[in-house]
């Protein structure tokens, strides 16, 4: 089958795509609505269906005779640990877990938080709690506590599951004191606690709440699977970076499971019992869908890495996970990719490795800049596909569907909408653009499965947040434009965007000329604030190992280098080289906070930033060149 066919039929016929792609799950009772739409069209899938996303997970491969293939690979080089799980041995783990929980009390519909490292026992969590009908709120492990007290006060959860602690590659992190100062600080008070005890660091136990994970588990019988509605919540996520109450986006488990299974051979291509790596954690949106779930529900076996691009040991960390494990598709963020380029330009340590099974390598998170995805394909001899997604959508916007027909790659962009989502540009009226004209990019309602459809305890918010501004449309923050092929090209968030003296520009155009010379490994591009163009852009670079630049000269090129892909327009002066960029745990890049304080303006360093450190040494960098920062 042809792209435009598949797309075709799932905007032609949405109700009759999505009910065949249902089929390809064993549900309890098949749902006969397969699409509801409220007044404002807000959709909700699936909901009558009766089913467990835990059995479509789990049960299911083991009562169709697939028990002793594997299901879940364990890699840790910070702890020198491999382990491996059939589905029979995983089914049994998360059975007898969901016993643990119901022994606490528990049930349907309760919610419990997850605060746990990249480590089995987190996927284990995750999948015992749909076991029961019940809903999982994971909370990246080493949130600060003020940040997992707001998570704790707005989910209300009965239990929370933790770890005595996540190891970093050069430092411990200790869970326990974190949690209990967040308990400390929430007005909603969990009536157990349940803590998972490391070789490396053991925790405190507070008696009367805290429970020693290893006792209860000893204790537990498995239990089977609850039934629950197709429009049920699975999960509660919260979006990171937020300053105020932080926003949790719903997963309802009908739509999320459907869309989930079609993914995996549509977009990704591989077939049950291949290798599948998302090399992410399973704190944030890709590790719910595409470590867990995704791979699961389509009968996979997946990979769960506690270790980092580099430094575990090497830039070569990667390569050595697909060539030991012959994984067949993988995907991760583009900043792993640009890490491992700094470390290794020459790729000298994937060299190494057999990466023969290796089909496609895959990025998402945030945008794939076409330096790096060229260095990548040169690299390995791969494709290298880019593709868009958000964490209020749970899978990718747009995508080259792999396993329907692959397309060709155009660098920069992240290919066609995927089978669901009627992606249009549009101005702040709500008009359509033209072909490579510049606007907001929105998502015509109704969302196809797996989208959110609400936040937790606020579904003002979601209408407020999402769907005011383009009413009948579903609002992404990002703005870009769709060319003459219908390739989508996302630029970036709507608020990246340098208005030099009246003259609109993208920071991800920008970004593309700064990143493409031979000695940067990433960059940022910023407005900075000016008087007489009102913005200008201002480079921000970090700069490839073992390469040291004459600063002016490089200055030099990089004026030279906008003015001939640009334009003078862009009124391009400074570049700045820095030792690294501030980041979250999730590897975006912070460009509102390096924004803020260029332009010496009040910040806040976020709760989700890797390294808080990071910032006073750009401060200094900054000063030193004479920038008032």
């Amino acid at each position: 089958m042809s792209y435009r066919t598949e797309y075709d039929d799932s905007m032609n016929d949405p109700e009759g795509f999505w009910r065949r792609q249902a089929g390809a799950l064993e549900w309890f009772k098949f749902p006969q609505q397969i699409l509801t739409q409220d007044a404002d069209g807000i959709g909700t899938w699936f909901a009558d269906g009766e089913m467990n996303t835990a059995y479509m997970a789990l049960d299911v491969h083991v009562k169709n005779g697939r028990g002793e293939q594997t299901a879940l690979i364990f890699d840790s080089p910070v702890t020198d640990t491999k382990a491996k799980y059939t589905y029979a041995e995983l089914t049994d783990a998360v059975a007898r877990t969901a016993g643990m929980l119901a022994d606490l009390g528990v049930v349907k519909g309760d919610r419990v938080i997850i605060y746990m490292p990249m480590i089995p026992e987190a996927v284990i969590s995750m999948l015992a709690v749909a076991r029961l009908g019940a809903i999982h709120s994971v909370v990246f492990g080493g949130f600060a506590p003020p940040e997992l007290a707001l998570r704790i006060d707005d989910a209300t959860p009965k239990v929370i599951l933790t770890a005595s602690c996540g190891i970093e590659v050069k430092r411990i992190i200790e869970y326990k004191p974190l949690v209990d100062k967040a308990i400390e600080l929430a007005q909603h008070k969990p009536q157990s606690c349940v803590v998972f005890q490391r070789r490396v660091t053991h925790a405190t136990l507070i008696e009367g709440r805290d429970h020693d994970w290893a006792t209860l588990l000893e204790k537990s019988k498995a239990v089977g699977c609850t039934p629950v509605k197709g429009s049920d919540p699975l999960y509660i996520l919260y979006t990171s970076g937020t300053t105020g109450k932080p926003k949790g986006v719903v997963r309802d488990n009908g739509g999320h499971a459907v869309a989930l299974k079609y993914s995996m051979k549509a977009i990704y291509n591989v077939e049950p019992g291949d290798v599948y790596w998302a090399a992410s954690d399973v704190g944030w949106v890709v590790g719910h869908s595409y470590i867990v779930y995704g791979p699961l529900l389509h009968g996979c076996a997946t990979v769960l890495y506690e270790g980092k691009p580099i430094m575990t040991p090497d830039a070569g960390a990667l390569w050595r996970v697909i060539a030991e494990y012959g994984v067949k598709s993988f995907f991760t963020a583009p900043t792993a990719f640009r890490a491992v380029k700094k470390e290794d330009p020459e790729a000298k340590l994937m060299a190494q490795y057999d990466l023969s099974k290796l089909q496609v390598i895959f990025s998402a998170g945030e945008r794939l800049d076409p330096p790096t995805q060229q260095w990548l394909i040169e690299k390995s001899g791969k494709t290298v596909v880019d593709h868009w997604w958000q964490t209020e959508t749970g899978w990718g916007i747009t995508a080259n569907l792999w396993g329907v027909e692959p397309l060709p790659v155009k660098f920069g962009s992240s290919t066609l909408p995927t089978p669901g989502f009627d992606v249009r540009i549009l101005d702040e009226n709500g008009t359509q653009l033209a072909r490579n004209e510049q606007g907001y990019i929105a998502l015509k309602l109704p969302l196809p499965p797996s989208c959110m459809n609400r936040i937790w305890g606020d579904d003002n918010k979601f209408r407020e947040n999402y769907l005011q501004f383009l009413p009948g449309y579903y609002t992404t923050g990002d703005g870009g434009y769709i060319d003459e092929d219908g390739y989508v090209f996302v630029m970036g968030r709507v608020d990246d965007v340098i208005n030099v003296a009246g003259h609109r520009l993208s920071t991800g155009e920008i970004e593309e000329v700064v990143a493409a010379h031979p000695a940067v490994a990433e960059c940022a591009v910023i407005a900075r604030d000016d008087e007489l163009k009102g913005q200008v852009p201002m480079g921000l670079v970090v700069l490839k190992s073992g390469i040291s630049v004459d600063e002016a000269e490089l200055q030099q090129q990089m004026v030279n280098r906008i003015r001939d892909n640009i334009g003078g327009i862009a009124c391009y002066k400074d570049t700045v080289i820095l030792a690294r960029l501030p980041k979250t745990r999730s590897g975006k890049t912070l460009r509102k906070t390096l924004n803020k304080i260029v332009n010496g303006q009040p910040y806040n360093v976020p709760s989700t930033i890797d390294d808080p450190g990071v910032i006073q040494e750009i401060i200094e960098t900054l000063r030193r060149k004479g920038f008032a920062v």
